[in-house]
């Protein structure tokens, strides 16, 4: 991932010009606050392949576009709350491959909003056929939030507060959609019961920075409406015991593979 930091008259902050996936996805993003790395990149790659895709949450759009990147016939959503990081989001699918920005349309929106019976026409209810998520990691009683706004907007909700973007991905995806999160191991216990009776045939798949190293994230599936019960499945070693990218890593992070199947 490179930055090239660029002068920007229409945003309150400097811009860097970052490329991922080597180079095939360039995003503009603030060099202060929340920024986009490994994460949003192992969610665009743990998520199936649909036609009708929702990112909630999206920020400059990381996630849902490297996923657009993989899947050249996904129709794809961005959803964002903060309105100069959603206009960032806009920019950076435009400034794709020829096509992309056709199949990417942004909302500016709320994600608790999003959840309720009488939420807002878009995206539309029961429409999709994914939702990715990278929903806040930092549980305030056990983190230290920011004192940058757009970074603690961006990383810190009590881990039962998971549960409120849980309940809009059921209302975003149609019967038998399909989810896909990433989120700390710590809020396994409260990702498991904002799922219980929404979704079923969850799988988990830990993710380690190195074989030694406990798990620091976890890639989450889900199906809505299903009742099958979860499923650890193999997990995913970002790095060798030398610190090298593992070839998994460098297939996913560099090479824009996919993750599975389980």
């Amino acid at each position: 991932m490179g930055e090239v930091p660029t002068d920007d008259a229409s945003s309150p902050a400097a811009l860097t010009d970052d490329a991922f996936l080597g180079g095939r996805l360039r995003l503009l993003q603030p060099t202060r606050g929340h920024r986009a790395g490994h994460d949003a990149l192992l969610l665009a790659a743990s998520a199936p392949e649909a036609g009708r895709a929702v990112d909630l949450g999206t920020g400059v759009g990381a996630a849902g576009l490297a996923y657009a990147v993989r899947v050249p016939v996904a129709a794809l959503t961005l959803v964002e709350i903060d309105p100069a990081l959603a206009d960032l989001a806009a920019r950076n699918a435009a400034r794709q491959a020829p096509g992309l920005a056709e199949r990417v349309r942004v909302v500016c929106a709320d994600v608790a909003r999003l959840g309720r019976p009488s939420g807002p026409d878009m995206p539309a209810a029961g429409a999709a056929d994914l939702v990715l998520m990278n929903p806040p990691f930092n549980d305030p009683a056990r983190h230290r939030a920011s004192p940058h706004a757009g970074r603690a907007l961006a990383h810190a909700i009590a881990d039962a507060d998971v549960e409120i973007w849980l309940r809009a991905a059921e209302r975003l995806l149609a019967p038998g959609g399909r989810l896909a999160l990433i989120h700390r191991p710590e809020a396994i216990e409260a990702l498991l019961v904002g799922l219980k009776g929404r979704f079923g045939a969850v799988t988990i798949r830990p993710v380690h920075p190195s074989p030694e190293a406990p798990a620091n994230r976890l890639l989450i599936g889900a199906i809505k409406g299903r009742r099958t019960p979860p499923a650890l499945v193999p997990a995913l070693v970002l790095a060798g015991s030398d610190g090298r990218p593992s070839a998994a890593a460098e297939y996913v992070l560099r090479e824009g593979g996919a993750i599975g199947p389980e």
